[in-house]
């Protein structure tokens, strides 16, 4: 079964998009607690840090995770399709 690369890269572009803006808001909503969860998910204490969210921050990660994402999904797929052949 094959897969349309640019639809697959599409869509998840989109979801990594929608993911660090839902992430933003609970970094602005609940610091302490993201600080937390983050420091749990590396297995770090974070306890003496902070954030340091801005607009141009914002912008650049929402950029940057919605189109390295895209690309990535794109090539797998585009390989998972050629292998298939």
């Amino acid at each position: 079964m094959k897969f349309d690369a640019i639809k697959l890269g599409l869509a998840t572009a989109i979801i990594f998009g929608v993911a660090w803006i839902l992430c933003s808001l609970f970094v602005i909503l609940a610091p302490g607690g993201m600080m937390q969860m983050s420091g749990h998910m590396v297995h770090s204490n974070f306890e003496g840090m902070g954030w340091s969210l801005h607009w141009t921050g914002f912008f650049v990660g929402l950029v940057t995770w919605s189109v390295f994402s895209g690309l990535f999904v794109w090539a797998i797929t585009a390989t998972y399709n050629r292998l298939l052949a």
